[in-house]
């Protein structure tokens, strides 16, 4: 795992994120602590997906929460203000609910995607939405590729977070240069 972290980190991923859904705390941690030193070598952002106590224990950047998830307030609580708090949102509605305190949301899935079992794809009118709305950081997410990222870009996108186009590609750093090379600067 430590070397295809630090070739996507090379190629210009800034920010990774540990997502075991399943996994207990303790095998999180073990996970994980790969991500925590590919990070800190590479000067990215490390976070946790969903467990904020998982990331105050690995002193990791930040948490990403879906909408069960701990509230942000109480996130914000346990990992103090420098930490960086991430909301998933579906649809316009949650992405006009989401709370001030998160300091980026995700919008999306835009397609449908295996890392998002049973959730209906979003499709491009959150991601429009999100352009329209969002004053703070934001990300599409959800079945995003170097073949259909034109059409996030064009609906407003200048961030997005993939998993399959870089870990599923047969070279990760062209995928995250691929990917990279068609957003805004």
């Amino acid at each position: 795992m430590g070397a295809f972290l630090d070739e996507v980190l090379a190629a210009g991923v800034d920010v990774i994120q540990v997502r075991e859904k399943e996994a207990e705390a303790g095998e999180v941690l073990r996970l994980a602590q790969p991500f925590r030193e590919a990070a800190d070598r590479h000067g990215a952002l490390f976070i946790v997906n969903d467990r904020p106590d998982v990331a105050h224990a690995l002193e990791a950047d930040g948490v990403h929460l879906g909408q069960d998830d701990l509230p942000v307030d109480a996130a914000r609580d346990l990992l103090g203000p420098d930490a960086v708090i991430g909301l998933s949102t579906h649809t316009p509605e949650q992405l006009d609910r989401a709370p001030a305190e998160a300091d980026y949301v995700c919008a999306g899935p835009v397609w449908a995607t295996p890392t998002k079992l049973g959730r209906p794809a979003a499709g491009l009118d959150v991601v429009r939405h999100a352009a329209q709305s969002q004053d703070r950081p934001w990300f599409a997410i959800g079945g995003i590729t170097s073949a259909n990222l034109s059409e996030v870009v064009a609906a407003g996108a200048r961030r997005v977070v993939v998993v399959r186009a870089v870990t599923e590609a047969r070279d990760p750093a062209a995928a995250v240069s691929a990917l990279r090379s068609g957003l805004p600067d």
